[in-house]
């Protein structure tokens, strides 16, 4: 048996230097090129509080490598319940920054307590489904780890804050399929989001997914309740995506909803899709190799809005070019499949739903920042893990990674029996 501290995985710490190093080194970019002279002065600090932030986050990736297994697994819940309390704490007393209510302030501090409920949402996950018995029955703790994940994310949603909402909402499928979850119904589960996107995008090829996609559930199933669960999941969201977008929603709402299809249409470009058109030049004039750090015209001339932060991806395009961001996703598929490699090696259910869930909420906000960036999903205000500029979500996100370093780290420590 090795000692613990030789289990440690350099290769996983490196990748999230290397990440938080191309963050640190956009948003310079962004704050002390020629942009700098349109920015307030608050915002022309944003490297300096992001280098604070990621030394901070180093010095707790130190604190976490030294605590337990037991540590994490005895007070998930306890941490669970602390962010549930932060977050109805920031609905009463919270600021509200662009709109969302989810910011508590210490002094000058300010923290996002919605990014912070995912580490407690996925430790309380972990630890509920990692304590389940053999025989038991895999309905009851799918329905409570449901209810885990659901409570914070309609606390959320109160706060005006859908983008960090839907994080959680896909975390459900993610989490309960790594529990064990037949593919079936993890299929079942996701059809409704894949339905509504393409309802967005373009009706006859929803309509074609809705029924080739229960026609396949019921060749892979032979079960007819499972043909009607995928009838009514994704037929009922293409009736409901029609009804609210001629009925329900109000016309800025729609106008938010559809630019993303084309937002460069003469009713769209000037205001709700004047983002997309922004970043989606900026990484189109990238080309192959990038226009050189501090030298993208779109950056530099501040075109592109929250360029630091929901759109640092557009930087990275327009800087570094096609190259540069190949790198990036190259990193983060390095990251996300160690993640999972050190989660499937404890060979603990805690330590591998830990990790399965710190992959989801990575892999969910990948998805869904750069497909924003790139005019492929509707602007919603997602950060990209480590590279956006943003304390909380960097404390967040490399909380989850320490734990999962941590967890693989002391492996051995585990219980023999699994629970």
């Amino acid at each position: 048996m090795r000692t613990w501290y030789r289990n440690l995985d350099y290769l996983a710490l490196l990748l999230w230097m290397a990440l938080v190093a191309v963050g640190l080194t956009a948003i310079y970019s962004t704050t002390h090129g020629p942009a700098s002279e349109f920015l307030l002065e608050s915002v022309r600090r944003n490297f300096e509080r992001q280098l604070f932030w990621a030394a901070i986050c180093l010095v707790g990736i130190g604190i976490a490598l030294l605590l337990p297994v037991r540590f994490f697994q005895k007070t998930a819940y306890f941490i669970y319940a602390f962010t549930l309390l932060l977050l109805v704490a920031a609905l009463a007393f919270g600021r509200e920054i662009n709109g969302a209510k989810s910011w508590l302030y210490i002094g000058s501090v300010g923290l996002q307590v919605s990014e912070l409920a995912k580490v407690g949402t996925v430790l309380a996950v972990a630890q509920l489904l990692s304590s389940r018995r053999p025989h038991a029955r895999n309905v009851r703790y799918a329905m409570l780890a449901v209810a885990l994940i659901v409570l914070p994310a309609l606390l959320i949603v109160l706060q005006n804050d859908m983008g960090t909402a839907l994080v959680f909402f896909g975390l459900v499928p993610v989490m309960l399929y790594w529990s064990g979850l037949p593919l079936h119904t993890l299929l079942l589960m996701v059809s409704p989001a894949v339905a509504g996107y393409l309802a967005v995008v373009y009706w006859p090829a929803a309509l074609a997914f809705a029924v080739l996609f229960t026609l396949g559930m019921y060749w892979h199933t032979r079960e007819r309740y499972v043909t009607v669960l995928a009838g009514l999941f994704t037929g009922g969201t293409l009736f409901l995506v029609s009804v609210a977008l001629t009925r329900i929603l109000q016309p800025y709402q729609v106008a938010r909803i559809l630019s993303f299809t084309n937002p460069e249409a003469e009713e769209f470009r000037d205001n709700v899709g004047f983002h997309l058109v922004q970043s989606k030049a900026a990484i189109g004039s990238g080309g192959l190799t990038g226009k050189g750090f501090m030298e993208g015209t779109q950056t530099q001339g501040a075109y592109v809005p929250e360029q630091s932060t929901d759109f640092i991806f557009s930087v990275i395009g327009e800087e570094w070019g096609f190259l540069g961001t190949m790198l990036v996703l190259t990193l983060f598929a390095l990251f996300l499949v160690r993640l999972v490699m050190l989660g499937t090696q404890v060979k603990h259910p805690f330590g591998v739903m830990v990790a399965a869930g710190a992959v989801g909420v990575y892999l969910i906000h990948i998805f869904i920042n750069i497909g924003m960036a790139t005019g492929l999903l509707p602007v919603i205000g997602i950060p990209l893990p480590f590279l956006s500029y943003g304390g909380s979500a960097l404390l967040a996100n490399t909380a989850m990674f320490a734990i999962a370093l941590t967890l693989h780290m002391r492996r051995d420590d585990f219980s023999i029996y699994g629970y």
